[in-house]
């Protein structure tokens, strides 16, 4: 098997899967090639001759951490040593957001590991039932440096009509959502709900003049928060499909028809693991763990078990390996409130439960060496009491805590059309 083909879906990204090994073999032959991994594996001591079997890579190859890429990056810039072929081979440029670590890193692809994550894409775009030749896209993004819109857009353009929605204002990418007859919307879920709270206002088109049935949301974990969805959704009479991915990965998981509120991984491209973050070990179906990638097809940047940061639920269903709930939050996002840990995902479920609410920020602070967190609230109504009370019992009644709920102007807060930043710590 090459690297290119696609193993039967249904027997999933297991060890005991006969597809994966084979892949593997290709992997561990790619880091031999690159200078990263050849010094990373030489300081564990691990001789990839001894990597017999599936079992044999968990077992024996270690961990690589967000931490160590950005390490190598600044002592071999601008692109790392992560790479196994001759520079000039490298046709294609990205970079991380930085939101988590402050410092965004340059990511380059050869043409081959390029057009393994549009095939990523085209699956994520199969699942979601849109139809080669007569769905229009629309990407309501600014183009940056940032994977996702660019796999994305390439991808859909290969089978769709896809419209650039780069450099627009919100009123211009409404109009020419009407104008041009788009079915499918594809952004971040803030920005859906910031695109579907102006629908029918100031002479731009109501939800039901629009073709758009179909709105895939990424960037953010509310496209698998029910409350998130359910207003996108309210907002534009449209079925919301969630996605996930990272720019130093690629496209990981979508959601498909029949699996709302659960994402499914493309284990054709990656050898997933679900581990106890304090062990290191596989967690039982139904437990929640961190997301752990290989990458199988991207062999030009390849990561060996790259610890994601993601927090998910495993979930094993009729053969296949689905993410429940999908991202559930970051494992290094948990901020513990007098006892209670706490994620800004279930923060947002709640919040999302108040349509009043048209934007929030989240306030942490050390008082006396114990976290605590405020919650920023604009509010459309004039029951602005009313609301703030109602929230702050629901807050209380979910997470049995108290936590502040204080009412600000509207639009005194800042307003994200990429990843949002409702969480500020002091």
């Amino acid at each position: 098997m090459n690297a290119t083909d696609d193993p039967p879906e249904a027997h999933g990204s297991h060890p005991e899967a006969e597809w994966l090994w084979p892949k593997l073999v290709l992997v561990l032959a790619a880091a031999q090639r690159s200078a990263f991994y050849r010094q990373k594996l030489d300081s564990s001591g691990v001789h990839l001759s001894t990597i017999q079997s599936v079992q044999d890579y968990t077992r024996l190859v270690p961990f690589t951490r967000k931490s160590e890429l950005l390490a190598d990056h600044l002592a071999h810039p601008p692109f790392g040593s992560n790479l196994t072929e001759p520079l000039q081979s490298y046709t294609r440029f990205c970079q991380t957001s930085g939101t988590s670590s402050g410092q965004p890193m340059a990511w380059v692809d050869t043409p081959e590991s390029w057009a393994a994550m549009l095939r990523c894409w085209r699956q994520v775009f199969h699942a979601a039932g849109l139809q080669p030749g007569v769905d229009r896209v629309f990407f309501a993004f600014s183009f940056g440096p940032f994977l996702g819109f660019w796999t994305a857009f390439e991808a859909a353009a290969a089978e769709f009509l896809a419209l650039p929605g780069g450099g627009l204002s919100s009123q211009a990418r409404l109009e020419k959502i009407a104008r041009y007859g788009v079915t499918t919307l594809c952004c971040t879920p803030t920005y859906a709900l910031r695109l579907g709270e102006l629908l029918g206002t100031d002479g731009l088109p109501a939800a039901s003049e629009l073709q758009v049935r179909k709105i895939i949301v990424a960037g953010e974990p509310g496209g698998s928060i029910p409350a998130v969805r359910a207003r996108i959704e309210q907002l534009w009479g449209a079925r919301v499909f969630d996605h996930h991915g990272m720019t130093e990965v690629g496209p990981v998981s979508y959601e498909t028809i029949d699996s709302q509120g659960h994402l499914s991984l493309v284990e054709s491209s990656y050898f997933v693991e679900i581990l106890d973050p304090a062990t290191g070990r596989e967690v039982a179906d139904g437990e929640c763990g961190e997301l752990v990638l290989t990458t199988l097809d991207r062999l030009s940047c390849p990561l060996l078990r790259y610890r994601t940061g993601d927090w998910v639920r495993k979930r094993i269903s009729q053969g296949r390996l689905l993410l429940h709930g999908g991202i559930l939050g970051r494992v290094d996002d948990m901020v513990v409130v007098r006892g209670v840990n706490l994620y800004p995902s279930a923060i947002e479920a709640v919040v999302r439960q108040f349509p009043e609410v048209v934007e929030f920020l989240v306030e942490q602070k050390k008082i006396e060496a114990m976290d605590e967190i405020e919650l920023l609230v604009e509010i459309s109504t004039p029951e602005v009491s009313a609301i703030v009370a109602a929230l702050a019992n629901r807050l209380r009644d979910t997470f049995s805590l108290r936590i502040p709920v204080r009412a600000v102007p509207v639009g005194s807060l800042p307003r994200h059309e990429f990843k949002s930043r409702r969480w500020q710590r002091a």
